[in-house]
């Protein structure tokens, strides 16, 4: 990791916070008595927002290497465990302040949108598909791509040129049925 990324996390974090001051409603409810966590939202939105732009799939990788790399900006990192559980639960927190950085760039604005869709596995028997919670949303159907039946959902995606993604949906059906169901 060179500068650029400590500058980039810190304008990221400088953003972010003042974002958050402007619109406490953002920010997970939380009770006003307890135990007060040591990573503040802004920190984690910056961790987590700069998770996805550096490309790490992998939390634990991305935790070593900041952990490594950005100690001085971030002294105060969580183990794996509890960064993901503190994602997980500031998942409308990160949606709403991703969305708000994302239409405050010029890619926002552009003019074209790409729109694609993928099959979304769920099960490959109707028995994996009724003991789940998906049980009435995944429907049948088969997937040129990977030459095979299966359950599952579809899901669409609309994003600009640069791979920004502006919006999703999840159908039902993973695509077009060829033969009645096992």
């Amino acid at each position: 990791m060179t500068n650029d990324v400590a500058t980039l996390a810190t304008a990221l974090y400088a953003t972010t916070d003042d974002m958050l001051k402007e619109h406490p409603d953002l920010a997970p409810w939380r009770p006003p008595v307890g135990i007060t966590h040591r990573l503040s939202d802004a920190e984690l939105v910056t961790l987590a927002t700069m998770q996805a732009i550096v490309g790490y799939t992998s939390e634990a990788t991305w935790l070593r290497r900041t952990c490594a790399h950005l100690r001085h900006l971030f002294p105060c990192l969580p183990q794996q465990p509890g960064y993901n559980k503190r994602l997980r639960k500031a998942a409308g927190l990160m949606r709403s302040v991703n969305r708000i950085l994302a239409t405050t760039t010029s890619v926002w604005s552009d003019d074209v949108r790409v729109v694609g869709s993928t099959p979304v596995e769920c099960g490959r028997s109707r028995e994996t598909v009724e003991r789940s919670d998906l049980a009435g949303w995944a429907e049948y159907g088969y997937c040129a791509s990977h030459s095979r039946f299966f359950r599952g959902l579809r899901l669409h995606l609309v994003c600009t040129l640069q791979g920004l993604p502006i919006a999703f949906a999840l159908t039902r059906g993973p695509g077009r049925r060829t033969r009645d169901p096992p």
